[in-house]
């Protein structure tokens, strides 16, 4: 099996709060991630796959098709976007890091050409934080 990771950069804003929760409580919780002005990031998003090499071509997956894939259902959505307010996969949740990569996951696990898995999400939130998600 092997793995080839693409890298793509987007930038948002988002806030992390939680609407059952009072204002005090958010910001306990979430501190200065609860500002009622949002706050931005500069994302870095690893998207990896897996398969085995093509025999005619040599590649688990055409990295030019990857990274369109990626940006037609992924990036096209999210940079530059408010997450809480514009992006309609994140509807609905609290817009963690966390919760985009699995987000982000099921956006491009359907998309993926035949014989090619995605393996994992890598998201950067900052150069110091980020997650990975593998599925379920």
């Amino acid at each position: 099996m092997v793995y080839l990771t693409r890298v793509e950069h987007f930038n948002a804003a988002h806030k992390l709060y939680n609407p059952n929760w009072s204002q005090e409580q958010n910001e306990q919780v979430f501190g200065k991630c609860a500002n009622q002005n949002w706050h931005g990031h500069n994302y870095e998003l690893y998207v990896t796959v897996k398969g085995r090499p093509n025999r005619d071509t040599g590649f688990v997956c055409d990295v030019k098709e990857l990274s369109r894939i990626i940006n037609q259902y992924v990036i096209e959505h999210i940079d530059h976007k408010n997450l809480n307010v514009d992006v309609p996969f994140m509807k609905d949740q609290l817009c963690s890091t966390e919760n985009l990569a699995i987000a982000i996951w099921k956006q491009l696990q359907p998309q993926l050409p035949a014989g090619v898995q995605l393996h994992g999400i890598k998201l950067y939130e900052t150069p110091r934080i980020f997650v990975e998600y593998f599925g379920e």
